[in-house]
Order: structure tokens, then sequence, then C-alpha cells
């Protein structure tokens, strides 16, 4: 499970090193791919293969199912952490995330989030109103 929060900085060649808790489940590879909220999600390559397996159960005539496989799928990319654990983050995603050198990590249970960190505390600091404000029925079964 990733957990925590972590402010690691882009290099020059767009590379991120992974916090240290985070390499062993990703070291046999990992996918990137647009999160929801303009960050990027980063899945270890055996949870990306379940969360595919699930997508791919949608119903084809589904339209909503289909457009979100598309953009889900299409800004994917399979990395490898090199030696000292750090993953390229392609160009077109750190666009997407509009990621500059600045980024927060944080761990979201199943997958790693990548944030451009005024974006991450800009959409924090609204959370948190709302974040007290959760009721019973969300979190029901808690």
């Amino acid at each position: 499970m990733f957990l925590g929060t972590y402010t690691p900085r882009l290099d020059e060649k767009g590379r991120l090193i992974l916090p240290a808790k985070y390499r062993d489940e990703l070291s046999n590879g990992l996918v990137l791919t647009r999160g929801q909220e303009r960050c990027i999600y980063v899945f270890s390559q055996r949870q990306f293969e379940k969360l595919h397996e699930q997508i791919s159960q949608a119903p084809l005539s589904s339209r909503q199912a289909r457009d979100y496989a598309r953009v889900f799928l299409s800004g994917a990319s399979d990395e490898m952490p090199d030696k000292q654990g750090r993953v390229t983050i392609p160009a077109a995603l750190r666009t997407y995330a509009g990621l500059d050198r600045e980024v927060t990590v944080i761990g979201a249970g199943t997958r790693v989030e990548i944030w451009d960190t005024p974006a991450w505390n800009s959409y924090l600091e609204e959370q948190e109103n709302l974040f007290s404000e959760t009721d019973d029925e969300l979190l029901s079964g808690i």
C-alpha cells in the first residue's frame, strides 16, 4: 500500500527520484498515466494489469467507458526505474499535469500520484475543508 507525502524535484531531464518506501513495489516496472484532477497516476505493473482487466470488462457499447479507456490508456507509459530509483516522466504527461521542478508525490493506496506542488497545495486546502464535513453515508462500514 502506498502512503505518505513526499516533495522530490524533477531534474532537467524530467526524471523523478521515487520515494524509498515505494521503490520495492515499483522496481519491476511501473505505468504512468493521466490521472483525474490533472495529476499523474503511477501503478505497479501488476496493479495496472488488474486495472486494465477491469476496464476491458466494461461494455463496448458504453460511450462513457470507451471515452474513459481512450483517455486513460492513450496516456499510459511503461517505465522502469533506474538503479538510483529514478523514473523519467514523459513530456506529454509532464505537460498534462503542469509539472515543473517542484512536485508532490503522494501515496493513494493502490497507486502513487504525482502533482505539481502548487496544484496539490490548492487541491488539499480545498479538500481539507470538505474532509471534516464527510458524513457516515460516504464512509459506511468504517
